[in-house]
């Protein structure tokens, strides 16, 4: 089944209003059932993606960042921690993931939040001029586009001609007793545990469904190259858990 067609709830309405939906609702929980879901391994993703993602920018000097599907914007300020000169802007559908992040720009330091702005915007439809940004980052979140090649279209459109996009994603492994593993894992143990601790269980059922629904490796980078871009690589880590994709 296309991952447009997997919904996080079962009761009408479309993808996107699911999705904000169910962003609101486990807003709170989020950061730390990120961390407890892949064991602490998620920060190491996002840093080794990121950058690897910076390494391939042309200048690192004047920098734009767009942070699409920010969330609470672990990733937003992950990048001002590593590129403490460049604007960045993450944007979301979520309200509730809106206001965690900037519960979190409000305890930083003067000069640290200046160089970051939230805001709400859909990814289908970015509000931006045709190339504005030097760097668009996604961290799990193209998986919750209702269009996903509208949504890689967009963000080419509003990237500089020689900016970079860097996508992170979960993915299935593909060992036979890895992928066993993680199927019971996810498919049993994380709706459980996001049950507990969320009270949504839907949302963690989701989880699952979309990542194994998601064009993965180079199926995904087929519809980067149909975006527009003209180079695309991909990097598996954890055995395939999490995938990364630089495109320019």
């Amino acid at each position: 089944m296309e991952v447009e067609r997997i919904n996080p709830y079962r009761n009408g309405g479309d993808k996107t209003e699911q999705v904000e939906r169910m962003f609101d609702s486990i807003a709170p929980a989020y950061d730390f059932m990120n961390s407890a879901m892949s064991f602490g391994q998620n920060h190491k993703w996002r840093n080794i993606a990121l950058k690897d993602a910076i390494a391939s920018l042309k200048s690192d000097t004047d920098i734009s960042i767009l942070d699409v599907a920010t969330g609470t914007g672990d990733v937003a300020f992950r990048l001002n921690r590593l590129m403490p000169r460049a604007l960045i802007t993450g944007i979301d559908l979520s309200e509730g993931m809106l206001g965690v992040a900037r519960e979190k720009l409000a305890k930083l330091p003067t000069g640290r939040q200046e160089k970051l702005a939230f805001g709400k915007a859909d990814s289908l439809s970015l509000p931006y001029h045709d190339s504005t940004f030097d760097m668009i980052t996604v961290a799990y979140g193209v998986r919750n586009f209702s269009n996903l090649s509208k949504g890689l279209k967009e963000m080419k459109r509003v990237l500089k001609h020689d900016g970079i996009v860097c996508i992170i994603e979960l993915s299935c492994p593909t060992g036979k007793i890895i992928s066993s593993l993680y199927k019971f894992y996810s498919g049993i143990l994380i709706p459980w545990a996001g049950k507990l601790v969320s009270g949504d269980h839907r949302a963690y059922k989701y989880l699952p469904e979309s990542i194994e629904a998601c064009p993965q490796r180079d199926e995904m980078s087929s519809l980067l190259y149909e975006a527009g871009f003209s180079s695309v690589r991909w990097k598996s880590l954890s055995f395939g858990a999490v995938t990364y994709y630089i495109a320019s």
